[in-house]
């Protein structure tokens, strides 16, 4: 009797279950966005992170919670997607914070800074390092929160008409580039131009421009620079780890349902997995069929590294001068990055020096 009792009981307590989980659904509110990238649709790494946030907090709140993503330009530029979230144009973006360092050059903090965090330690700062507390005071002066979404690990240096043997061979160079990496080689004589993914290539085929960075292999080839540039350069060391992140309107973010934001900052650590891993899978493909074609492959000569970084050592002495946000997040995010430095040289440095000069004699697995 007691068995029949329990068993009448859990079968009771079950339908109740079905029916009520549908009435907790249906008492969620209906909530549409508007996304607009800064990134155009035919690069399916970096413009599909948002299409991975949408599609996710659809599927998370049970199709209550709606972001339809917009492309670079069908709404506004590529390069004025903070203003479109500040202003309420609309809800949410997802870009690179550095292009609005013509704002506030802290926003750099939320990108990358010339010979910075790679995309690891960018990361570890941005979670546990005190780095989204850190940004977040900047973001809120402008009405907006921001979360990490995205990263494209080390860039590369760029696509050069001409080759870069000395420091000399850089003054006068008209050079498409983001962030402070432009402002650092200014110092060296660089004519610096941050222009949106989708207009680079015309610019570089017209001549407007000699030079130009975006992101790596994948993209650049799909961009089409290798047509009218052949040298390329490596590393792109004003980009060691560039996050990119989703910008909400704050009063926006205040109206949504706690389950809703949750959904949406899950979402958004989702994209940052998919993006990183699938640049990883898909460059040393584009970076083969590159160098087929003819891509003359080149490493910055190191009196040009080692004169970046004596410039961009001194840019950011200026920069503490000029913005409060900047000297407050610098102090710490320069601290967090010597204690990374320290230990990636001593266990992540050494097995990948080992293993990376190792490969080309070492006999792969099941090879005789």
């Amino acid at each position: 009797m007691k068995r029949r009792s329990f068993l009448k009981k859990a079968a009771v307590g079950l339908a109740a279950g079905t029916v009520a989980a549908p009435a907790i659904a249906q008492s969620q509110p209906t909530v549409h966005w508007r996304l607009t990238s800064s990134f155009p649709k035919s690069l399916d790494t970096i413009f599909g992170a948002a299409d991975i946030i949408s599609r996710r907090v659809a599927e998370i709140s049970d199709g209550k919670f709606q972001i339809r993503v917009f492309a670079a330009g069908e709404i506004v530029p590529g390069l004025q997607v903070l203003d479109a979230v500040q202003n309420g144009t609309v809800e949410c973006g997802h870009t690179a914070p550095y292009y609005y360092i013509g704002k506030d050059p802290a926003f750099a903090f939320a990108t990358a800074l010339p010979f910075g965090l790679n995309a690891r330690q960018q990361n570890a700062w941005m979670y546990y390092g005190g780095g989204q507390e850190a940004v977040a005071g900047l973001f809120r002066d402008y009405d907006c929160i921001q979360f990490p979404a995205g990263n494209t690990g080390a860039q590369m240096g760029g696509w050069f008409r001409k080759e870069i043997k000395s420091v000399e061979d850089l003054k006068g160079l008209k050079f498409r580039i983001g962030g402070l990496g432009g402002q650092v080689l200014a110092k060296l004589g660089v004519v610096a131009q941050q222009i949106a993914g989708g207009d680079i290539y015309p610019a570089l085929e017209r001549g407007t421009i000699d030079a130009a960075e975006w992101v790596g292999p994948y993209d650049d080839e799909k961009l089409g620079f290798n047509r009218v540039a052949k040298f390329y350069y490596y590393p792109g060391w004003w980009e060691g780890g560039p996050q990119l992140s989703t910008i909400v309107n704050l009063k926006k973010w205040a109206e949504l349902p706690k389950s809703y934001q949750a959904a949406f900052e899950a979402a958004c650590a989702e994209s940052s997995i998919h993006m990183l891993a699938s640049y990883d899978a898909k460059n040393p493909e584009a970076l083969r069929r590159l160098v087929a074609s003819g891509t003359q492959l080149r490493a910055f000569p190191r009196p040009v590294m080692e004169a970046s970084l004596k410039a961009a050592i001194e840019l950011y002495a200026e920069l503490e001068q000029k913005s409060a946000h900047f000297k407050r997040i610098y102090a710490g995010w320069s601290r967090f990055r010597s204690e990374q430095f320290l230990w990636f040289r001593v266990a992540e440095a050494a097995y990948d020096n080992f293993v990376f000069s190792s490969a080309a004699t070492a006999r792969a697995p099941g090879k005789r």
